[in-house]
């Protein structure tokens, strides 16, 4: 698959590359994907401003529709690692594998060339992130990933946000 243009997969999605102009509705996709932290629509305007080559975003082919969005950058002090930030599928486009698809498209593309790690933090709850990254490694990694708290509940969030667990793969 050429990742470098856009693409048509079978759920009548196009995955592309976001722009600077997908920001607001990409803002609202997350809005909808609870319980995914709704970041700021100007966040989300950055995001697909400086981050759009690792990032990837799914529309409905016939109404435009955002149905799924992986944000992701390359860590600054260690390049070597892709760092996905969020992950929202719309619940139209859920069980269908479209987040492993927009997944695997980032790690495919240039941007990507020399990535060895990717990282994430997942809430303990979080079963379908967990499916998701469990499968890349088994797929892609070698061996299981390492996991410890990054964020705790207490110290980084005041006990208003569950702890946030580092998952880090080695790719194979």
């Amino acid at each position: 698959m050429d990742t470098d243009t856009d693409t048509t997969i079978d759920l009548q999605l196009l995955l592309r590359r976001p722009t600077s102009t997908d920001g607001y509705a990409i803002n609202r996709l997350i809005a909808r994907c609870k319980p995914l932290d709704t970041n700021s629509t100007y966040c989300n305007l950055l995001q697909c401003l400086h981050f759009a080559d690792t990032c990837m975003l799914a529309e409905d082919e016939e109404e435009g529709t955002p149905l799924g969005f992986i944000s992701a950058y390359r860590k600054p002090k260690d390049p070597s690692t892709l760092f996905v930030w969020q992950v929202a599928i719309d619940k139209r486009a859920r069980g269908e594998g479209l987040a492993r698809t927009l997944l695997d498209t980032i790690l495919e593309s240039e941007a990507c060339a020399g990535v060895t790690h990717i990282e994430t933090t997942i809430t303990a709850d979080n079963a379908a992130s967990w499916a998701l990254f469990e499968s890349l490694a088994r797929d892609k990694g070698k061996g299981q990933g390492i996991r410890h708290v990054l964020f705790d509940q207490q110290r980084h969030f005041n006990g208003n946000s569950n702890s946030e667990i580092l998952y880090r793969i080695a790719l194979g």
